[in-house]
């Protein structure tokens, strides 16, 4: 990584509906779509969906914090999700689509922490916010065929994202502020 570069590594679902709010932004360097958070080195798909590997489908994004800084990539993040609900998103169930803040310092910890508590504060939400704060572990890159699949199949991914009720979510909590 150059110099001027950070990561920051998100959760929040399916990874597919997770990589195009993020990746064209300026200062956005790369988004990879993978697993992190569990126990099996070099993950597949077929294991992490089977919920035994304790990994998230999650997004690494890196970075340039002068261009895009750190607190704005978490409110960016917080407008993809649902924070309230602990068993997944949306269409997508079990621990491989919960959500989570994975941070690389403390820094970042201290930032991610403010970030949800302000949220919680907000009214925004009738529900607690219980998307969890977590130190980075391994970040292991999907299989090639994940990776920016928005572009690669984007009739599939527009009808995804609209019947797993995303889009909807985000509309109606968000309100035009996000992407």
């Amino acid at each position: 990584m150059e110099k001027n570069e950070q990561l920051a590594t998100f959760a929040g679902g399916c990874f597919w509906c997770m990589v195009k709010p993020f990746d064209e932004q300026p200062g956005i360097i790369k988004v990879v779509s993978g697993y992190t958070g569990g126990t099996v080195e070099n993950p597949t798909y077929q294991q992490v969906c089977s919920d035994t590997t304790g990994h998230f489908e999650a997004v690494q994004i890196t970075y340039n914090p002068e261009v895009f800084p750190y607190e704005k990539l978490l409110d960016l993040f917080w407008q993809q999700i649902d924070p309230t609900d602990p068993g997944g998103q949306f269409y997508d169930r079990g621990q491989s689509y919960q959500t989570a803040i994975f941070y690389h310092d403390v820094t970042q910890k201290r930032l991610a922490e403010e970030s949800k508590h302000r949220l919680q504060e907000s009214g925004r939400f009738n529900k607690p916010i219980v998307t969890p704060v977590l130190p980075a572990k391994t970040f292991y890159p999907a299989e090639e065929y994940h990776q920016h699949y928005y572009k690669k199949n984007r009739a599939h991914y527009e009808s995804y994202h609209v019947g797993s009720g995303r889009t909807g979510f985000i509309q109606k909590h968000w309100r035009g502020e996000h992407e």
